[in-house]
């Protein structure tokens, strides 16, 4: 892992209800019942975003890289629950951890990946949400609070996950 790089400290901003700070100086793991901090995220297949753009919806965030076999794997599940009745409630982006964000986009683009990725420069995100093994999906609720990390490949849209999709962001 690279050592993350200082950076300034902001102040914490209001956005649709719920409160984003800027990433502490010295990051640590952000904990389960934690606000992420925001973060500037830069596109692998669309535009760059901020992390606290998507307050007020529910956000499944996966960890990945293009060199990780079960990354790989439960790609397609992602998409599948995304573009499924069950994935109406929340958005699903992923964080690629690769060096390269040349060798991130080829294998998007040879997946023919719909959702929105992004790059993962200076592997900020990654130290943020602890993702020390990937991949690694963090369940985030509408405020911006962390609400549960799943550590390593699963099926997604399988009934069990969408059970506990369903369980974590409180929805019938």
């Amino acid at each position: 892992m690279h050592a993350l790089k200082p950076f300034a400290c902001g102040l914490l901003i209001a956005l649709h209800g719920g409160l984003y700070a800027a990433p502490p100086r010295e990051a640590k793991p952000i904990d389960v019942g934690q606000v992420l901090p925001d973060v500037r995220m830069a596109g692998l297949n669309g535009r760059s975003r901020s992390l606290a753009s998507y307050v007020g919806r529910p956000l499944i965030i996966n960890v990945w890289a293009s060199w990780c076999g079960p990354c790989r794997a439960e790609a397609a599940s992602l998409e599948r629950l995304t573009w499924s009745d069950a994935g109406r409630g929340f958005t699903v982006i992923g964080i690629s951890t690769d060096d390269d964000p040349d060798a991130a986009k080829k294998w998007l683009t040879a997946s023919n990946a719909t959702l929105s990725h992004f790059i993962d420069a200076g592997l900020v995100l990654e130290n943020l949400l602890g993702a020390s093994r990937i991949p690694l999906t963090v369940l985030v609720d509408a405020k911006g609070r962390v609400v549960t990390k799943v550590q390593g490949a699963r099926e997604w849209d399988s009934a069990a996950s969408i059970q506990l999709i369903k369980q974590a962001f409180h929805q019938p």
